[in-house]
């Protein structure tokens, strides 16, 4: 059974066998999780995500997807990037979302991670609503058979913090 916990923080700060990264498809770094990932975990990030995108990903990363690269400076063993949809009025999406939390935790059973600290993906830059965002993870990483122990969401703000201890209380 995996435990779900809730830290309000900055996820490059996390101890953690595998930190997700809300990443952009290009994988070479960005705003909000992703460039602050990229910042603390240093160049060995960047050299890993360049070598995924020469050898399988030269279009990208597609949303929806996750993948491993080494996690460089931080603390953890892997960074696992996976790309949120863009919240739509017009076209549903959740799937997409909840996709991002189902394949971070099959590359980390692949890695045989054991604990995994997860941002809100997609709830920044993105824009899915925080409300929204912490129903679809929370559920899904419920329903997700996975070998996981920990599941910890890390939020950066109180607002973020709430929403998700609405779903896990």
């Amino acid at each position: 059974m995996t435990t779900i916990s809730l830290v309000r923080g900055d996820i490059t700060r996390e101890s953690a066998d595998a930190i997700v990264n809300a990443a952009n498809s290009s994988l070479l770094g960005g705003g909000g999780v992703d460039g602050a990932i990229h910042r603390r975990g240093g160049p060995a990030i960047l050299a890993d995500c360049r070598r995924l995108r020469a050898a399988h990903y030269g279009k990208g990363l597609p949303t929806g997807q996750a993948v491993a690269t080494t996690a460089g400076e931080l603390d953890a063993r892997w960074v696992i990037h996976t790309v949120g949809p863009r919240y739509s009025q017009e076209e549903d999406r959740s799937e997409l979302l909840a996709s991002c939390y189902r394949e971070s935790l099959r590359v980390a059973d692949e890695l045989g991670a054991r604990t995994v600290a997860f941002p809100a993906v997609s709830a920044g830059i993105y824009g899915w609503p925080m409300d929204d965002a912490a129903r679809i993870a929370v559920a899904t990483v419920r329903e997700t058979p996975t070998s996981v122990e920990e599941v910890r969401f890390v939020l950066f703000d109180e607002t973020a913090y709430q929403a998700f201890a609405r779903r896990t209380g």
